[in-house]
């Protein structure tokens, strides 16, 4: 692209940017407006994710007091099929009806189509629908409904009625269209081309379903990537750059099919530096997992999230004004409208939301907050609805609950606080642990490094049988060796030393052949359950035949000494 287009594509209502991240264990799409990160989405690449994926299940069990039933989809445990997700609709989403007993919707080892809705999380199965739909480029058909819908980002009536006009045209008589805002300005050719490839997708799903006995996968959904270019990458977006050669390949393949103008707007990163680092989005993540956020203005907001609601409050911090009290307090809300939505958006917040904004006496202040706060809600693609405020003062508002929270994608329970607080995960850890032995190995002529973590966070850095260990030695054409210290945070990563090979050596091992150590036999070995494992500060201690040993002291002699584990026999005194 030229410098003349890429500045007046700047010159657009919202000048956004779509940058991507590719590793080897995930994926990460970060979609930022005028230079500041407003969505994110992560994908693992060992974790295959299950929204959008369609399954024929049996129902197992019917709960007429909770209107809903158990649907066994092949999971570990069922999934959640609520009566409003079971019964058939003839109009838009917003019109309200009656939704039928459960019992009359479903029976007892009656088979069903369902798709997925929400991820299973923890000890709740995942919820499904048996309302269709199969989303394309510029339309999503819905098999089991007959109305159609238009993208509220479209606002121009006259364009509104035409594409209507267009959809009752070429949508099937027993089938429903949601017309997607990028369909805005195609013509009837372009659409029902999509509508003919949607229909003909829905026959092959219920020819399979046909075939097959439950529970089966009839469809999967793609990957994050498609969807994004599918979903996300439009005429609005002026920019998409991203890190992985292949990948980039992929992307090009796609625009192919999807929208190949957009092709000269792809980019490959090819810079050292890492790429969420150069365009600040790695500490812009790292902002939105903590409890406190600042605002330019230099006021702040507080996000405490439960399961049923998130609570979010406003404070004046170290803004003081230049007018009076009321002007200070309607500017510090006011700018912490834009930041709220943003971080709604980023955090993926869901479900009942609550603002306590700053008390304001004029109404009209309030309106404006209200006015502020839509406007900006504008650029979400979630629904949500704003209340107003309470009697109490507080501002209630609902988003809709699509995706996982941010903080339970990254994070997990802490250990050092029973579950009160919350940490890093041994995987963002052990992520960031190799990027740290990259920043030092480039700049080093040591022949080894020493580096000490939480011992979990050192098991997934060193990976099953040392693998992870194997491939970044061969990467660095260096020694490295990981330490593991329950002395330490969980989410701390310390380079204790670097040097020679055998000085390293030393300091990492903590123990040698020959010496005699006393340990706990704390697990039973899972390839030989006639020996032991113990451990000293994570490192193992394999113990032949101590598994008859198990929750007792013993001394040990050690035999054997490896990298990431050392081999002992019991020494009876």
């Amino acid at each position: 692209m030229t410098h003349k287009e890429v500045f007046a594509l700047r010159e657009m209502k919202e000048n956004k940017e779509i940058i991507v991240n590719v590793e080897r264990d995930m994926t990460r799409v970060s979609l930022l407006e005028d230079g500041e990160l407003t969505e994110l989405y992560l994908e693992r690449t060992q974790k295959q994710r299950v929204v959008g994926n369609i399954y024929l299940g049996k129902v197992e069990n019917v709960l007429p007091g909770m209107q809903a039933a158990f649907v066994n989809i092949g999971f570990d445990k069922n999934a959640f099929l609520y009566a409003a997700d079971a019964a058939a609709h003839t109009e838009g989403e917003d019109h309200e009806e009656l939704v039928p007993p459960i019992k009359d919707l479903v029976k007892r080892d009656e088979t069903v189509v369902v798709q997925v809705e929400k991820e299973p999380i923890d000890t709740k199965g995942a919820r499904v629908t048996t309302q269709i739909t199969l989303p394309g480029r510029y339309l999503v058909l819905m098999p089991s409904v007959n109305y159609i819908g238009i993208s509220r980002r479209i606002e121009e009536e006259e364009e509104r009625e035409r594409l209507k006009e267009i959809g009752k045209e070429i949508c099937p008589s027993d089938m429903g269209l949601i017309i997607r805002t990028v369909a805005e300005g195609k013509g009837k050719e372009e659409l029902k081309q999509e509508v003919d490839f949607l229909v003909n997708l829905w026959h092959k799903i219920k020819e399979k379903g046909s075939m097959l006995k439950a529970p089966q996968l009839l469809y999967k959904d793609f990957t994050l990537l498609y969807r994004i270019i599918r979903d996300l990458f439009n005429e609005d977006v002026y920019r998409f750059v991203i890190d992985d050669e292949n990948e980039y390949e992929k992307v090009l393949e796609i625009l192919d099919l999807l929208s190949p103008q957009l092709k000269d707007r792809v980019e490959l990163y090819q810079k050292e530096t890492p790429i969420f680092e150069f365009y600040n989005i790695e500490s812009e993540i790292n902002r939105a997992l903590q409890r406190k956020v600042w605002l330019k203005s230099g006021g702040y907001i507080i996000i405490d999230s439960t399961e049923a609601l998130t609570a979010i409050d406003v404070n004046t911090g170290k803004f003081v004004g230049s007018v009076d009290l009321e002007d200070t307090v309607l500017k510090t809300n006011l700018d912490a409208v834009t930041e709220i939505v943003r971080q709604i958006r980023l955090r993926n917040i869901g479900g009942i939301i609550i603002i306590d904004f700053i008390d304001m006496v004029s109404e009209e202040n309030r309106d404006k907050i209200i006015e502020k706060l839509k406007q900006e809600l504008k650029k979400d693609k979630i629904k949500s609805s704003v209340m107003g405020f309470t009697s109490l003062g507080l501002l209630e508002m609902t988003r809709k609950k699509a995706n996982q929270r941010l903080d339970q994608f990254l994070m997990k329970p802490c250990p050092m606080c029973e579950g009160r607080g919350k940490v890093l995960s041994e995987e963002v850890v052990a992520s960031t642990a190799e990027k740290r032995i990259d920043q030092v190995l480039q700049n080093t002529k040591s022949e080894a490094i020493l580096l000490e973590l939480y011992p979990k966070a050192a098991a997934v850095l060193i990976g099953s049988g040392g693998e992870n260990l194997k491939y970044l030695e061969e990467k660095y054409h260096k020694n490295i060796f990981i330490k593991g210290s329950y002395s330490i945070h969980p989410e701390e990563i310390t380079v204790k030393a670097m040097g020679s090979l055998n000085e390293i050596k030393e300091m990492a091992l903590p123990v040698k052949v020959g010496q005699v150590i006393e340990v706990v036999v704390e697990d039973v070995h899972t390839l030989d359950d006639r020996n032991g494992i113990a451990r000293i500060d994570g490192y193992i201690v394999q113990v032949d035949k101590g598994a008859e040993w198990l929750g007792q002291k013993v001394s040990v002699e050690i035999i054997e000494v490896n990298r990431t584990y050392a081999t002992g026999k019991i020494k009876i005194k």
